[in-house]
């Protein structure tokens, strides 16, 4: 084992040696567990953010680093060229959960969005008939799906795009939870499928009104286009159902899954569809090394038991409700807005006091509760889902006794 360094050669070190494509909180840790993350000079916070929501089911969760070391000392990576022997129950097990014919696993969240985006363009060509090439897909304002090449070329967010030109055609930007701007869009012929986040998570929590993906995912059938749901931030029980379409009851065409599905342990994503979407694509047409390697196939099934296991989406609505409750009883001069549903939330800050929301994040540190801003005037919440009323009920009055100082 490496010797630990102080919080400051770390930082060094990274500034130094790494790229500058991120701009951290000036925090560095060394250890998690559960709720909890620590510094190397052992000091302990609230994990208010939750790695964008890939640690749903906490930090080193013991059955997730039980199962890890356990494939790992027998058999990690084969590669696709061959069958293994975990794959198929995972697909087996993941299917069978989500209710669909096929899964198709690979790696980062990025990934699977380009998997999507492929197996809608091919079902488009193949199924819907659409002249080669000619394919459009729907995405929403304030979209944030990855950052790939691909994927930045339908971003409104300019820091995302410019100067990485030039851009995938192919997409149009419609407005988020407008149902007028939609069903007009789908009246143009060549539109393949509509990619949607239930709830989106960049952007600062926007909540659309109810109903709207109900209504959305209907309007798609009558146009013969596939409804694309984004789950990999708002899935696997985070905002208070398995997944954010639960709460319309609208099955997807086509379901995106990553993150929290190996509980932060390792990449694992995944694109569910049934056979007539899936099939479309034949061997040698898509694939990756790494995905569907068994030790990813291992850790995924195990994270998905435990968010059953451990109920985890019953106690994100419960808690969830309680910190909108209590956040907006905080709400004033700082305060604008709260939103969100389960355990993931954003308050809206009045940045035009002298100080900013990211400011408000350092004294959140100061405090010993992690959150980080994002455009600009927005800060998220969102804790691991195993989070319990007393970790819960602390961390409200680290954040109110941070707003009354402030």
């Amino acid at each position: 084992m490496q010797a630990k360094i102080s919080s400051k050669h770390a930082r060094e070190l990274e500034i130094k040696y790494g790229a500058h494509n991120y701009h951290p909180l000036p925090v560095v840790l060394s250890r998690g567990e559960g709720v909890f993350l620590w510094d190397p000079e052992g000091r302990r916070y609230y994990d208010f953010l939750s790695s964008y929501s890939a640690v749903n089911q906490g930090h080193c969760h013991p059955r997730l680093v039980e199962v890890m070391r356990e494939q790992a000392a027998t058999l990690t990576l084969t590669s696709r060229a061959f069958y293994n022997d975990r794959l198929g129950p995972f697909a087996e097990y993941i299917t069978t959960m989500f209710g669909y014919d096929k899964v198709l696993p690979m790696n980062t969240g990025a990934e699977a969005v380009e998997t999507a985006i492929k197996l809608c363009r091919k079902w488009a060509y193949e199924i819907k008939g659409i002249e080669d090439n000619k394919a459009e897909i729907l995405v929403c304002s304030g979209n944030f799906h990855g950052r790939t090449t691909t994927i930045i070329s339908f971003s409104d967010d300019r820091e995302n795009y410019e100067g990485f030109g030039p851009l995938t055609p192919g997409f149009r930007i419609i407005p988020y939870n407008d149902l007028l701007a939609l069903e007009e869009a789908l009246a143009h012929p060549n539109v393949a499928g509509f990619m949607v986040e239930p709830i989106q998570g960049e952007a600062g929590v926007r909540v659309p009104d109810d109903g709207y993906l109900a209504a959305a995912a209907a309007l798609c059938r009558e146009k013969e286009v596939l409804f694309i749901a984004d789950e990999i931030q708002t899935g696997l029980a985070r905002t208070g159902k398995m997944l954010a379409c639960d709460y319309d009851n609208v099955r997807p065409d086509i379901l995106i899954l990553g993150k929290a599905l190996s509980g932060g342990m390792m990449p694992v994503s995944a694109v569910l569809a049934d056979d007539e979407i899936m099939l479309t694509i034949n061997p040698g047409e898509h694939g990756s090394t790494f995905g569907g390697n068994p030790l990813g196939s291992v850790v995924a099934m195990e994270a998905l038991q435990i968010i059953l296991d451990e109920k985890l989406a019953e106690n994100a609505f419960r808690l969830g409700e309680y910190l909108r409750t209590e956040l907006r009883n905080m709400a004033g001069s700082f305060i604008k807005e709260v939103r969100g549903k389960g355990l993931l939330n954003a308050i809206v800050v009045d940045c035009e006091q002298g100080k900013s929301a990211w400011d408000f994040c350092l004294d959140l540190r100061d405090n010993g509760l992690l959150a980080k801003p994002t455009h600009g005037d927005k800060i998220r919440f969102a804790p691991p889902l195993i989070i319990n009323e007393e970790q819960m009920e602390e961390c409200v009055a680290i954040i109110k006794k941070t707003i009354e100082n402030f």
